[in-house]
């Protein structure tokens, strides 16, 4: 479960990470009664990153324009979703910027601190100078100085930002977080440090021990008074421009191992999308997930450039067959009308790890085919699943890598975009 950004400061606010005055507005008119003087900031508060770049974060002077920036961001969609909260908040005039997270590493099975010298909202440059920490043991300051020292911060930085990170550790273990995010952590030309924005998910399964973040996503679900996306899909906007990658993930944290992993290998990701509400998927409540993800399956790869599709989804047993089952039946389909088109036979030829069909060439031998349906992407799909059964019939007609590693399979992925460049 996403919080909004509103809702991540109070929380924020409940263990000491510094975070500026600020103010929910429900409705324009709120505005006439602002607390905090200005210039303020308004912010859409939607569960999606790239609002600066799509107007949704507005700088104001006085009470006239605030009042017509916030009707116009209220009605304004950003990846199809309309925000039903603002968030008025203070100016500050940052000297640096840094970006912070903490999240849970599903391929590790541990925490993982992140840390870039360069925050903001040029994604490539924060990715650039990433830096991690694995908490293999029991969490110390230690771990905190540790990316502090990595992401080359000096003197009285040091201490500033590794206490920030503790802070943010606390909070992740208390309320079972898969993600604590600041983007940017600011820094004054005091050295004041200051939350600019934040982002929380919080694990699904652990949702039952934390009545107040229970509380928080039915504020969040059960307002009316807003349009409503249908769609159910946000995009994690940490990509290449020029990438040839598309990558498919249930939850915002896996979807940053999935990024990081493939930025580590020298991929190029070029879109990455996440099925919201997928994570806690089971056999009798995944119709409306079947449609999110062939949705999103059918946009991904309909996306310009993109050469390879990497599906990265962690379930139970049982919905990971759904989530295969659903894969199929919508590449089975994509298959079926490019045979027809293009007079191909697939013959069936699976092998543990990697379903790729066969055809016959001109001569009536058998020749390996890469899955290369003209135009559409090549898939590896990442499930885990014990009961799984890779070569039943129907899942091994598909031209699709089934890997159930996740290092095997950015290798993959990385390995078939670099041969289809």
């Amino acid at each position: 479960m996403d919080l909004l950004e509103y809702q991540a400061k109070e929380l924020f606010r409940e263990v000491g990470i510094p975070v500026l005055p600020s103010q929910r507005i429900d409705h324009p008119r709120d505005l006439k009664r602002l607390e905090i003087p200005y210039p303020v900031v308004l912010k859409s508060q939607v569960p999606t990153g790239g609002r600066g770049r799509a107007g949704g974060i507005r700088f104001v002077e006085n009470t006239i324009d605030a009042i017509a920036a916030a009707r116009a961001v209220f009605n304004l969609s950003i990846l199809g979703q309309y925000p039903q909260v603002l968030l008025a908040e203070s100016r500050y005039d940052a000297e640096q910027e840094f970006f912070l997270a903490v999240i849970l590493d599903y391929a590790l099975g541990r925490p993982v601190l992140l840390g870039s010298s360069q925050g903001g909202i040029n994604v490539e440059a924060v990715i650039e100078k990433m830096q991690r920490v694995v908490v293999e043991q029991e969490f110390s300051p230690f771990y905190a100085r540790r990316l502090a020292l990595k992401m080359g911060l000096q003197g009285n930085l040091i201490e500033v930002v590794s206490g920030i990170i503790q802070k943010m550790y606390q909070l992740f273990v208390q309320k079972d977080l898969d993600l604590i995010e600041i983007n940017p952590l600011a820094i004054s030309s005091t050295g004041e440090a200051m939350a600019l924005d934040g982002k929380i998910s919080a694990n699904d399964y652990a949702i039952g021990r934390h009545g107040e973040l229970a509380t928080l996503g039915t504020m969040t679900r059960n307002r009316k008074d807003q349009p409503q996306t249908k769609s159910q899909l946000t995009e994690l906007n940490w990509t290449d421009t020029e990438g040839n990658i598309g990558i498919l993930c249930n939850s915002t944290c896996l979807a940053a191992t999935t990024l990081d992993l493939i930025y580590q290998a020298k991929g190029k990701p070029a879109s990455c999308l996440i099925v919201d509400g997928y994570a806690s998927w089971d056999v009798q409540t995944s119709a409306s997930g079947v449609q999110q993800l062939q949705e999103a399956l059918q946009q991904i790869a309909s996306t310009e450039g993109i050469k390879v599709v990497l599906v990265n989804i962690l379930s139970s047993t049982e919905a990971s067959e759904e989530v295969a089952e659903a894969i199929a039946t919508y590449l089975l389909a994509r298959v079926g009308e490019t045979a027809m088109l293009n007079g191909v036979e697939w013959v069936e030829k699976p092998t543990i790890t990697s379903h790729l069909p066969q055809r016959l060439n001109r001569t009536g031998t058998l020749e390996r085919s890469s899955a290369s349906l003209t135009g559409f992407p090549q898939f590896v799909i990442r499930l885990v699943g014990e009961k799984l059964d890779f070569t039943k019939e129907g899942w091994a007609a598909i031209p699709v890598h089934w890997i159930e590693d996740l290092d095997e399979a950015v290798a993959c992925a990385i390995s078939l975009s670099k041969s289809q460049a």
